[in-house]
């Protein structure tokens, strides 16, 4: 038996390659091969659910702006599906003029284009809700940044002549339903979806999607809440009205008007979730942290969806006294900030660190997120505590 493929080496094989390689008799322990060291990559993530897998950061592996992609969260709705190459395709209908069929090589013969992207999936912080609500219970660490490099969305609605009456458009992956649960599809309107801005994907960090991200193509929404990034994409369907599917209609939506913790919210006062809020997080000093007296580095990631971040302040002591921190020199329009603040320690003792990030749409990250049945888009200042001995 010949020996398993190394992942970087496996990573490097071009589409073309891989398709020939699907001729081949051992094709079935080849992909099987491609999505075991996929998942073992993703051995130092949190498992929130091994089917469909959740896997989230730690939050003190996220130290770098571009998140390595085997550091990279992972949310899948369904099951995660084998895609063979040889058979894969995406397919372009609705309301077209030219409806399309394309392969991997299709797809390079368009323009390439990368962005820099932070994806964050809409329940990031729904474990810190109370009441608690119900779903994956991610702490910190269900968000990333990458480079992804693919096509413009636009240029792909541009040769199948995407009609005047086209209002969205429907994105659905190779994911099948596990039992009665409905197929799992985004829609995008179409001004978001005709963005230059607004990729298809199939490379993440200058090499292949790893399967678990959605390999072989996902798409790319920035600056709207993950789950908008559709993975193992296959279908693109354009829409003259909304689609009536559950994860329209009822999944990913949020209230219009702020409510009590705890109230149910009638359907008609619910809206889509897109954009992501103003947020920041604190990567160093870890929660809980023994330190000594001196000068210590207050460290993290602010970020905003759409919007960019001007500024983060630092609080040492609970919330009575802000300073600026310092924003990392790394930009890009929907990508997060990296923040460092000198924090000199001179008093022994429990010290609550807060961080609070604001944009440029005078939008300033909250003490208590907005409560929501679903818990999605918890931002409130972020904060770790810390025990601080004399030097």
């Amino acid at each position: 038996m010949p020996p398993l493929l190394s992942r970087r080496a496996l990573l490097a094989i071009p589409a073309r390659v891989l398709g020939a390689l699907a001729a081949a008799p051992l094709l079935s322990s080849f992909c099987r091969a491609a999505y075991a060291q996929s998942s073992a990559d993703k051995a130092k993530l949190i498992v929130r659910s091994v089917r469909p897998q959740d896997l989230e950061t730690p939050i003190a592996l996220l130290d770098s702006w571009l998140t390595p992609n085997d550091l990279f969260f992972v949310r899948s709705h369904l099951y995660t599906p084998e895609i063979d190459v040889r058979q894969w395709r995406l397919i372009v209908e609705g309301e077209v003029e030219n409806p399309l069929t394309l392969t991997l090589d299709d797809l390079r013969g368009f323009p390439q284009e990368s962005r820099v992207v932070t994806i964050e999936c809409a329940g990031n912080g729904r474990a810190h809700y109370d009441p608690p609500v119900a779903g994956v219970q991610w702490q910190k660490g269900a968000i990333g940044t990458a480079r992804w490099t693919g096509i413009r969305l636009a240029d792909v609605l541009a040769r199948a002549r995407a009609k005047a009456s086209a209002r969205y458009v429907l994105l659905d992956g190779a994911d099948v339903p596990i039992g009665t649960m409905p197929d799992f599809v985004r829609q995008v309107p179409i001004e978001k979806a005709v963005n230059p801005d607004t990729l298809l994907a199939y490379q993440m960090n200058g090499a292949p999607l790893p399967v678990p991200n959605g390999f072989p193509l996902r798409a790319i929404v920035p600056g709207w809440e993950g789950a908008y990034a559709v993975k193992w994409l296959t279908r693109i369907r354009v829409l003259d009205r909304e689609d009536d599917s559950f994860w329209i209609k009822t999944a990913y939506r949020y209230p219009k008007k702020r409510i009590a913790p705890g109230s149910t919210v009638a359907p008609e006062d619910m809206a889509p979730v897109a954009g992501l809020f103003v947020k920041s997080l604190i990567t160093a000093p870890l929660d809980g942290a023994k330190l000594t007296t001196g000068t210590l580095t207050v460290k993290g990631f602010a970020w905003s969806g759409e919007a960019n971040i001007t500024g983060v302040d630092i609080s040492t002591d609970g919330g009575s006294t802000w300073s600026p921190a310092r924003l990392g020199t790394d930009h890009a329009r929907y990508a997060w900030r990296q923040f460092e603040y000198e924090w000199h320690v001179t008093d022994p003792g429990s010290h609550l660190i807060m961080s609070r990030a604001d944009d440029d749409q005078g939008r300033v990250q909250p003490i208590v997120a907005q409560w929501n049945p679903s818990g999605y888009l918890w931002n409130a200042i972020d904060q770790v505590r810390v025990d601080v001995a004399a030097g």
